[in-house]
């Protein structure tokens, strides 16, 4: 199992548990984090699923690719370590991952 954290604009953590291979995306969806909305699914396809990557986690995550870059031009807000967490696939590596979650996806 991976640890996922996610914090939403309110300071409120969830501590969640993936399997590595799923999306950060997937386990949020998966758990009912009411923030992320992932409209397309996980295609890669809207801004839905944004998040902030804590700046300790952001240079162990592989770039994003320039599909993702694309669609995060129209995410809500975003910073320089935004991605999208349907890009985001678990490994045992991101163990104790801690996400953001902007205040609205749109």
């Amino acid at each position: 199992m991976v640890k996922v954290i996610y914090i939403n604009a309110k300071g409120e953590k969830r501590e969640l548990e993936g399997q590595p291979g799923q999306t950060a995306m997937e386990v949020a969806r998966n758990a009912g984090v009411d923030e992320i909305y992932a409209e397309c699914g996980g295609a890669c396809a809207c801004a839905t699923c944004h998040v902030y990557v804590a700046k300790e986690w952001a240079d162990k995550l592989p770039k994003p690719e320039p599909m993702e870059s694309d669609m995060l031009d129209f995410a809500v807000d975003p910073r320089p370590t935004s991605r999208l967490s349907c890009q985001i696939k678990l490994t045992e590596e991101l163990d104790g991952l801690v996400l953001e979650l902007p205040v609205s996806q749109g």
